[in-house]
């Protein structure tokens, strides 16, 4: 039986191997033959695609994979919050010293 043409990209939003999704595609046709008793209607589809769904989902809790990129990109904007901070103190200061010198200016 052939695999959905998305399960690549199902596979890899999950973090498992495409080999491994393809065996959870097969199990999760397996339960929806079983539930559905039909093969080939919409709702045996349906039920195939929320049974695969499931099982990703489950396999997905199983891996102890860490979730680092949130906690580098924090780490990052921490980083760069002074130099912004500092930016802005100079932007602040150079339009409030522009408004307040004495030198009149002239127009374009």
């Amino acid at each position: 039986m052939k695999t959905p043409k998305l399960l690549p990209w199902y596979a890899r939003k999950a973090g498992v191997s495409t080999e491994r999704a393809e065996a959870l595609w097969h199990k999760a046709v397996r339960e929806a033959t079983a539930e559905t008793g039909w093969v080939g209607n919409s709702e045996y589809w349906g039920a195939c695609m929320d049974s695969f769904l499931a099982l990703l989902e489950k396999e997905h809790n199983t891996l102890c994979a860490p979730q680092v990129l949130p906690f580098v990109r924090s780490h990052n904007r921490m980083w760069r919050l002074p130099l912004l901070a500092m930016e802005d103190m100079c932007l602040a200061f150079h339009a409030s010293w522009q408004r307040h010198s004495s030198v009149p200016r002239r127009a374009a």
